[in-house]
């Protein structure tokens, strides 16, 4: 299964989208070439959404009033599923990597 820059964007993005977190807009026919800031602006992310998760626990366990279980448990579940998502570009990247390694030269 080949995956291509754009198409990897694209669901990226929509994950994003489903998580809350507003889409990038790139000019139209442009991909962005710098992997690396990609990629660390979703490492942030996901940081972001697992930070929002725990405080909203924290604060459901110390009595918090204004917290909801239904609220904490979404929060739970898009963290979840980004470090997932974040997880599944990492092994990507590994076995794309693997292959160009055993490529002979």
């Amino acid at each position: 299964m080949e995956i291509s820059a754009s198409s990897l964007m694209q669901e990226m993005q929509a994950l994003k989208v489903e998580a809350g977190i507003p889409a990038i807009s790139q000019p139209s026919g442009q991909v962005s070439s710098d992997f690396g800031q990609l990629l660390q602006q979703a490492l942030g992310n996901v940081n972001g959404l697992q930070g929002n998760a725990n405080d909203l626990r924290t604060r459901l366990d110390m009595g918090d009033k204004s917290v909801d279980l239904s609220d904490v448990m979404i929060a739970g579940q898009k963290a979840s599923i980004a470090f997932e998502a974040t997880v599944q570009v990492r092994n990507k990247m590994v076995d794309a990597y693997k292959t160009i390694m055993n490529m002979p030269v």
